[in-house]
């Protein structure tokens, strides 16, 4: 897999495309190829959830993973996950991006069913940025939003 190279020239462009690549509308494919490409392989993916007994849990995934466990709903309903807000903290080749995001079935619905905050772990290798992880939580009635992670 080749990543196209105006993809991951930069983090804005990489924080862009990983938006881009997995919103649309319902019965829209999305560019799987494309999206792996943004990976370094072995990146991970991990999504953190709070059961209603209060337990906290996690699944961790691979892109394939991902893929196979979201694909089918994002194609059937429609998917469009947006950048509200963002933080960036870099040292040398490694970023850490704090991206509030919310998500709508339908790009002009008016209100997102979700919100949350993306984790993002980048890597530059001298030639191009790489995801190494993206880790994310829904806010959900104990846990909303922080007002400052909305700027």
């Amino acid at each position: 897999m080749t990543a196209y190279p105006a993809d991951v020239a930069s983090v804005d462009a990489i924080i862009r495309r990983i938006y881009d690549g997995i919103s649309g509308p319902a019965g829209k494919k999305r560019d799987w190829e494309r999206e792996r490409a943004l990976y370094l392989p072995g990146a991970r993916l991990i999504a953190v959830g709070k059961r209603r007994t209060g337990e906290v849990v996690n699944r961790v995934m691979e892109i394939e993973g991902y893929i196979s466990a979201n694909s089918e709903a994002m194609e059937k309903e429609g998917f469009f996950e947006t950048e509200i807000a963002r933080r960036t903290e870099e040292f040398g080749n490694i970023v850490h991006v704090w991206s509030t995001y919310e998500a709508r079935h339908k790009a002009d619905d008016s209100k997102p069913f979700m919100r949350g905050i993306n984790s993002i772990q980048l890597i530059n290798d001298g030639k191009r940025w790489w995801v190494i992880t993206i880790m994310w939580q829904a806010e959900n009635p104990d846990s909303p939003l922080p007002e400052k992670y909305l700027k």
